[in-house]
């Protein structure tokens, strides 16, 4: 698939390997950015895209900052909409215990477009039984 995409810096989402599902989104910065514990901003990535009409695009933490340093995204999981027309910027927070310093081009996030299906409500009185029924949150053990 192909899909329109406009970059300020150069830096295209890249696979990393053949089978990456997601591709790295690089930081675009004139200046580094120090993140320091606790701390969260938006990072720009230079980057706009125009996704077809039922599909989005996940912004997703990079294990590797993640588990080494602590940097995760805000929001968990970022969506970019088919509609939405400017830069997508990184949320990160920094939840480790040092500063962490973002340089230009500095691999920052991954992003994993993907088609969706819209929905219409059927308003019910009823729910189907289920064996599992209403249990929830490690009903059937840690």
């Amino acid at each position: 698939m192909e899909i329109k995409i406009r970059s300020e810096r150069g830096y295209l989402p890249a696979y990393e390997t053949d089978g990456s599902a997601g591709m790295d989104l690089r930081a675009a910065l004139k200046e580094p950015v120090s993140l320091e514990p606790g701390e969260r901003t938006l990072v720009p990535t230079g980057l706009y895209l125009e996704l077809p009409f039922g599909y989005e695009a996940q912004i997703r933490a990079r294990s590797g900052l993640a588990i080494k340093r602590g940097i995760g995204l805000v929001n968990g999981v970022g969506t970019i909409d088919s509609d939405y027309r400017g830069e997508i910027k990184v949320a990160l927070i920094n939840l480790g215990k040092d500063p962490f310093v973002i340089k230009d081009g500095d691999r920052i996030a991954q992003m994993v477009v993907a088609k969706y299906e819209r929905i219409a409500w059927k308003v019910s009185d009823n729910l189907e039984d289920t064996e599992r029924g209403q249990g929830g949150f490690g009903h059937t053990g840690v």
